[in-house]
């Protein structure tokens, strides 16, 4: 059975006529186990390939290698299917003309592999297609209770309006998750990264298709040593209380605020998704009404719950105190999160204005990015940063636009903008 822990960072104490409190929640799971061998049902998985005419004859040739890698990856009793998509889906496996899906053995794992080796590449993009198959091919296993899906694409989706799009993503939002990879250049990030985000999954470049096999390889076994099919946030206030938002800020920054489903007239649900070991850091904000000084007050019950059986709970408190040298305190996590969550948003706006050419825009974004990603100690994104910017101060974000600029280096700094660091203890 998973275990999981619940961990509060924050500073309780408001100053007179104070009403907003911020806390990180640490959650943390262990003895998580394997999918589809906890007994709390079956787990699903679906392959989906872009096979449409401009992947070419390499392209497809590398994406159905790197699926075929994925196949072994997938554990011996995993239902699984494989999706071929262009301008519209095809189940590539099993062979059959209505969905269905089979469990993983010695010869299914074969015959699927076989299958793959047979992609072409034809035809246009219309991810609402893949989509829609895969709900629909997950749908015809009514014992799973964890469904993981990974889609690749190489380009726009240009075969269906964006309305159809997100038509799809709203009517698919909470059937399965979903990864999402894109091979190349000639894909929208904003685009997939919609579909990643509504699905609870992962959005990242591929460079090359060389480097296809060794992702999928990655990503299945992730998915397979998530053995928590499914957990939920659970966010009590009191009476009077608003809850300003909930986001996951670590190991990326996803906002779950709209996610929210009502349990209770004080109680919110917000999904997480699957679980293997591994530890995630929430950002919770909540409105109180402002009390007396000496007064105290639980300000959030934050639970994880996976059905109705809560396993972790962390208390978020509120004490109204008149000693500055308390209530100016600043947490570290909630700052440093804070800070990671700005760096997302500069860093997407930076390189939306770049793209539309308001490059004062672009600038005073990517200028504040680089000063953000300092200060939080964000490597990985200064290093990004240093590929599309020339730094002159980081530590007042002064920064001027390179000339030429590789479109992979914006792509890559645009699909990594969510990825956080951790605080260091």
């Amino acid at each position: 059975m998973a275990e999981f822990s619940a961990t509060v960072y924050q500073n309780e104490f408001l100053p007179d006529g104070g009403t907003d409190v911020h806390a990180i929640v640490t959650v943390a799971c262990s003895g998580a186990g394997a999918a589809g061998q906890s007994g709390a049902g079956d787990a699903g998985e679906i392959i989906i390939v872009d096979t449409s005419g401009s992947m070419g004859a390499d392209g497809v040739r590398a994406a159905a290698y790197a699926a075929q890698t994925a196949l072994d990856q997938i554990l011996d009793g995993v239902w699984f299917a494989v999706i071929s998509g262009n301008d519209r889906a095809e189940l590539a496996f099993p062979p059959s003309a209505e969905p269905v899906m089979v469990r993983m053995d010695p010869y299914t794992r074969q015959a699927a592999k076989d299958a793959v080796a047979r992609f072409y590449a034809d035809g246009g993009t219309a991810m609402g297609t893949w989509l829609r198959l895969a709900s629909r091919v997950f749908a015809t296993v009514p014992t799973l209770t964890q469904k993981h899906a990974i889609l690749l694409t190489d380009g726009e989706n240009q075969h269906e309006s964006p309305e159809v799009l997100t038509e799809t993503i709203e009517a698919v939002t909470g059937q399965f998750q979903c990864d999402c990879r894109g091979v190349g250049v000639a894909w929208q990030v904003e685009e997939v990264r919609r579909i990643a985000t509504a699905l609870l999954g992962t959005v990242d470049i591929i460079p090359a298709p060389d480097q296809l096999a060794a992702e999928f390889q990655r990503l299945i076994q992730q998915a397979m040593s998530k053995g928590v099919a499914a957990a939920d946030l659970r966010v009590w206030a009191p009476q009077g209380a608003q809850v300003l938002f909930v986001r996951q800020v670590a190991p990326t920054v996803e906002d779950l605020t709209g996610r929210r489903t009502e349990l209770n007239a004080l109680t919110g649900s917000y999904p997480t998704g699957s679980w293997g070991d591994e530890s995630r850091d929430y950002h919770v904000a909540v409105r109180l009404a402002a009390k007396g000084i000496g007064q105290e007050q639980l300000a959030a019950r934050v639970q994880l719950a996976v059905g109705e059986q809560v396993l972790a709970q962390g208390l978020v408190k509120a004490l109204w105190s008149a000693d500055e040298a308390l209530t100016t305190r600043i947490s570290p996590e909630v700052a440093h999160y804070t800070g990671q969550t700005e760096l997302a948003n500069a860093i997407q706006e930076g390189l939306a204005a770049k793209a539309v050419g308001d490059t004062a825009t672009a600038t005073t974004k990517l200028g504040r990015a680089v000063q953000l990603a300092a200060q939080t100690g964000n490597e990985e994104a200064t290093s990004r940063l240093r590929k599309v910017v020339d730094i002159e101060d980081q530590d007042t974000g002064t920064v001027r636009l390179k000339r030429s600029v590789e479109k992979v280096d914006e792509m890559a700094l645009d699909t990594a903008s969510t990825k956080t660091t951790r605080v260091k203890k």
